[in-house]
C-alpha cells in the first residue's frame, strides 16, 4: 500500500480521533484502508451520485466486494436539490431493504452533497454506523469532508437538519480532480481563500499566486493546497468539535453565501456564494469599524485571481432576507456574521463568541439591490 500523508483530527474528546489520508492513487486502496480504520465493519454500502458513480464509486464498490466486504452501491441524482429529508429517507430505506445491520458502514464517494447526505444517513442508521469519506470535488477535499458535520437542507434554508458524526477516516486522492471541469475546481478554491482569510494571510496570497496550476488541476499543486487547508481546519475543529466556540469562525462568508444560494434556488453554486459572501461580510466589518480598511479589497483580489465572483448576483430579495434570519447563527431573526479584524485574523464578538450582531439596515445599505 502507498504510504499516505496523514493528518489527525481530534473528535469525541480524543476517543474518536480520525485520520485525513492524502496521496495519489488512494482510491484504489480503499478496501485495505477501510479494514485499517474500521475493522469491525463487515459490509460497506457505497453511496454516490449518478455522475460520480461510474467515474469512481463503482470501482470502490468492486474493490470492497473483492475483499469480501460486499460493497453495495446506492446512487441518487446529482445536485444540491437532492440533499433533502426525502432523499435521506430513500437511501435509508434502501439500506434497510438490503438487510444491512449494525455491522455495516457507509463509504461516501462524491462532493459535498454526497458527503453531507451519506454522513447524515450514517449518523442516524441503526443509531449510528461508521462512515468513510472519499471526497471527489476540490471543495469537499478542502473543507466539507473534514469536521464531522452532516446535514440535509430544508425549504427554510441550508443544512438546518443534521448531526455531528465524525468519519472513520477521510481519504483524499488528488488524482480525481483531473476528472472535474475547471469551474468545479474554481468553486472549491473559495474555501481555501476562506481559510487564508480567517487563519493565514500568507496562505491566501499563496493560493492566488498558484491559481493557474490549481485551476489546471496539477496534482502537486492540488495536494499542497488541500494539505494546508486540512491542517488549518483540523486545528480548529479539534479544539471545538461541535461549534460551541472557535469553530464558528469557519462560517466566515457563509451567512451571506448560504442566503444567496437559497434565494437563487441553488442556481448560485456554494463556492460562488461563499466567495461573494466573504467580500460582503468583510465590507460589513469595515462599515462597522471592526475590520481593517482594505481587507475586503485584498480578499476580492485573491478571488479575482482564481476567477471567482466578488459582487453578489441579483436574487429574490425577500428570500435572501429570510435566509439571513434563519441562518444557524441568527438570534431572534437578527443576522449574526463572522467578521475579520484583518486578513488572517477573526475579530471576537462583544459577547465573547465569534459572530457579531449586524444591524439589518446595514445589510440593506450594502445590498446591490433593494431588500424591502
Amino acid at each position: 500500500m502507498t504510504s499516505p500523508l496523514e493528518i489527525r483530527v481530534r473528535a469525541g474528546g480524543g476517543t474518536r480521533d480520525y485520520p485525513v489520508l492524502l496521496g495519489p492513487g488512494l482510491r484504489h486502496e480503499i478496501a485495505a484502508l477501510a479494514a485499517r480504520v474500521a475493522p469491525s465493519v463487515r459490509y460497506w454500502a457505497v453511496v454516490s451520485d449518478e455522475t460520480v458513480a461510474p467515474l469512481h464509486a463503482e470501482g470502490v464498490a468492486t474493490g470492497l466486494a473483492q475483499a469480501g466486504r460486499r460493497g453495495d452501491l446506492v446512487t441518487f441524482p446529482p445536485g444540491e436539490a437532492e440533499k433533502t429529508r426525502d432523499r435521506w429517507a430513500a437511501v435509508t430505506d434502501t439500506l434497510l431493504a438490503r438487510g444491512l445491520g449494525r455491522d455495516a458502514g457507509i463509504v461516501a464517494v462524491g462532493g459535498g452533497v454526497v458527503g453531507d447526505l451519506a454522513g447524515f444517513v450514517a449518523a442516524t442508521y441503526m443509531r449510528g454506523i461508521p462512515v468513510l469519506q472519499i471526497p471527489t470535488s476540490l471543495l469537499a477535499m478542502i473543507d466539507a469532508s473534514v469536521g464531522g458535520k452532516t446535514a440535509v437542507d430544508t425549504p427554510a434554508g441550508k443544512n438546518l437538519v443534521g448531526a455531528f458524526h465524525p468519519p472513520a477516516a477521510v481519504v483524499v486522492d488528488p488524482e480525481v480532480i483531473g476528472t472535474l471541469p475547471e469551474v468545479e475546481r474554481r468553486w472549491g478554491l473559495a474555501e481555501a481563500v476562506k481559510h487564508g482569510a480567517i487563519l493565514d494571510e500568507g496562505y491566501g496570497e499563496d493560493t492566488a499566486v498558484a491559481a493557474r496550476a490549481l485551476l489546471d488541476g496539477e496534482p502537486g499543486a492540488i495536494l499542497q493546497v488541500v494539505r494546508r487547508s486540512v491542517e488549518l481546519k483540523a486545528r480548529v475543529v479539534s479544539e471545538d468539535e461541535r461549534e460551541t466556540g472557535l469553530r464558528e469562525i469557519l462560517n466566515f462568508g457563509h451567512t451571506v453565501g448560504h442566503a444567496l444560494e437559497h434565494a437563487s434556488d441553488f442556481r448560485i453554486a456554494h463556492g460562488a456564494g461563499v466567495a461573494m459572501g466573504m467580500v460582503w461580510e468583510a465590507s460589513l466589518g469595515e462599515r462597522m469599524g471592526v475590520t481593517e480598511a482594505g481587507t475586503a479589497a485584498t480578499i476580492a483580489g485573491w478571488l479575482h485571481a482564481l476567477g471567482l465572483p466578488t459582487q453578489p448576483e441579483p436574487v429574490d430579495p425577500v428570500a435572501f432576507a429570510a435566509g439571513l434570519g434563519v441562518d444557524k447563527k441568527a438570534r431572534d431573526g437578527t443576522p449574526r456574521v463572522v467578521l475579520l479584524a484583518r486578513c488572517g485574523q477573526v475579530a471576537p464578538a462583544p459577547d465573547g463568541g465569534w459572530a457579531h450582531r449586524v444591524p439589518s439596515e446595514l445589510v440593506e445599505a450594502l445590498a446591490p439591490w433593494p431588500l424591502g
